[in-house]
């Protein structure tokens, strides 16, 4: 909370500055997370003092003995502990790209149809899902199977926390089932792959501030280092932050210079920027891992018995059915909670 509380005092101190308006884009950008803090500080401010002021009439209460003030402060005990647990949760959505929309992609393993088959169920899965939550998918890329199924599939479902949710279904989805591809009806194990990432923003800003410059002017020189102009018309800039130095002598006029260098300046800037968000996407999407056994994050087994278990927090359900048409919350709010060490849902089980 003082992070928070320290960030949302910088934050009221930049927007009581008109000029931010002079960039709406970023402007906006820092009212909703201005917003997002405002809501979620008040929130945890207002339960600390609901809490204190149980306690206060706890014992008031107990000094005059007064039993059935008491027991309504059990009860009230009860709905701030509800609370809480519903606080501690949303702390594990407090991530850089939570609140943003996700890219899902679904890769059937090695078994030909039958990992095809069960990738296209996996894509079911999160399409009800998507639409439970009252969010928007739209499929950008398709392969689908020689015989049946799709071999991968790439999905953008946009709305609020969709990425912070989602992340929990990263990793390998394994399947078992009687095959309905196999004439003697035996029993098979299907692998697929899921990935997810944040939806990042299509267009990159690139600031530039007057006082992170250092601007040289000098002669521009020959290739024999002679002076061609006797006017010092060559423009040397250094972007400090970075570190990158751009210089322009082409051109005739210094204001000609200058605005080359600023167009390759904020090219490499740009470029620098993309490099950094690729770096980021690398680090969220993780290492590769081999869809097979021993790097399965969740089993669906409809045979010979029928339950689903995420076998990172041992939670586990039932009821397939339910699962595969998009019934996913409990497995994700376990393990994000399991995320941020509370033990709510971790290792629950439903029926």
């Amino acid at each position: 909370m003082p992070g928070k509380q320290a960030r949302l005092a910088a934050l009221e101190k930049q927007v009581a500055d008109p000029a931010i308006w002079d960039d709406p884009a970023n402007a906006q950008a820092l009212m909703r997370e201005l917003n997002d803090l405002r809501e979620e500080v008040a929130g945890w401010d207002g339960l600390a003092q609901r809490v204190q002021d149980a306690l206060d009439l706890l014992a008031l209460a107990e000094a005059e003995e007064d039993e059935a003030t008491a027991e309504a402060i059990a009860a009230d005990a009860e709905a701030l502990a509800q609370e809480l647990e519903e606080k501690e949760f949303h702390l594990a959505l407090s991530g850089p790209h939570d609140r943003k929309g996700a890219i899902l992609s679904i890769h059937a393993g090695a078994g030909g149809t039958e990992a095809q088959d069960w990738a296209e169920m996996l894509l079911r899965m999160y399409l009800r899902w998507a639409e439970r939550k009252g969010y928007t998918a739209t499929i950008t890329d398709r392969t689908d199977g020689e015989e049946a199924g799709i071999k991968s599939v790439t999905v953008e479902i946009e709305g609020p926390w969709a990425y912070g949710y989602l992340k929990a279904e990263r990793g390998v989805h394994r399947l078992v089932r009687i095959s309905p591809f196999d004439a003697s009806a035996r029993r098979h194990t299907s692998f697929a792959l899921v990935e997810v990432l944040p939806l990042m923003e299509d267009d990159i800003e690139v600031e530039i501030k007057p006082e992170d410059l250092r601007i040289d002017v000098y002669r521009a020189g020959s290739a024999g280092g002679q002076n061609v102009q006797k006017n010092a018309t060559a423009v040397r800039i250094t972007h400090i932050p970075t570190g990158i130095v751009v210089q322009c002598q082409n051109e005739r006029s210094l204001t000609q210079n200058r605005e080359s260098a600023m167009r390759v300046l904020r090219g490499k800037l740009y470029d620098l920027e993309l490099q950094k968000r690729e770096q980021e996407l690398a680090r969220l999407k993780g290492k590769h891992v081999e869809m097979g056994w021993g790097n399965q994050i969740r089993s669906y087994v409809l045979q010979p018995y029928q339950m689903v278990k995420d076998l990172r927090t041992d939670y586990e359900v039932g009821n397939p059915t339910r699962v595969l048409d998009g019934d996913l919350d409990g497995f994700m709010v376990a393990w994000l909670k399991a995320q941020v060490g509370s033990n709510g849902s971790n290792g629950a089980s439903e029926g």
